[in-house]
């Protein structure tokens, strides 16, 4: 029953300063990309999100339902094919939260989300989608943002 009273009163304020609201998640992770070739064809991306202040961002397995996972969406595109989904590099917290009435997996500071990107031929492509996602902090979560991305990889 705390779960939900605390959930609904973190929806309330976040509807209810609007201004507040408006800053959202995204105001608080900054996103950088890079592409590396690793191979014939074969690249390697990286999207790293910075995450300011005392926020976290919840990991793409988030351990419980409540926080949204941070999730990865790549638009089709018929030049390339990805390996597996993407891997996380950074200091995972796994810690017991009664907001959400069980143990979250998390990053603070910083996390790299690196994607194998195989592709068909050496012409110019771009890897493109979006990444959603939201932040929490000891007080309150933000509502969940989504980022578009466009990554160049080959030519």
């Amino acid at each position: 029953m705390k779960k939900y009273i605390f959930f609904l009163s973190i929806l309330f304020l976040t509807f209810s300063f609007s201004g507040f609201a408006q800053m959202g998640s995204a105001k608080q992770v900054s996103w950088t990309y890079a592409s590396k070739k690793i191979g014939d064809k074969k690249y390697e991306v990286k999207m790293t999100a910075t995450i300011a202040g005392n926020y976290h961002l919840y990991a793409q397995i988030a351990g419980v339902d409540g926080p949204v996972p941070t999730t990865i969406t790549f638009t089709p595109n018929p030049l390339l094919t990805m390996d597996a989904k993407p891997l996380e590099q950074g200091n995972k917290i796994t810690k017991m939260e009664e907001a959400w009435d069980g143990k979250v997996n998390f990053y603070e500071k910083t996390v790299t989300f690196v994607q194998v990107v195989n592709a068909k031929t050496k012409a110019k492509t771009s890897l493109n989608g979006k990444i959603e996602f939201m932040v929490c902090n000891d007080e309150l979560c933000l509502p969940p943002a989504e980022v578009p991305f466009k990554i160049a990889i080959g030519g």
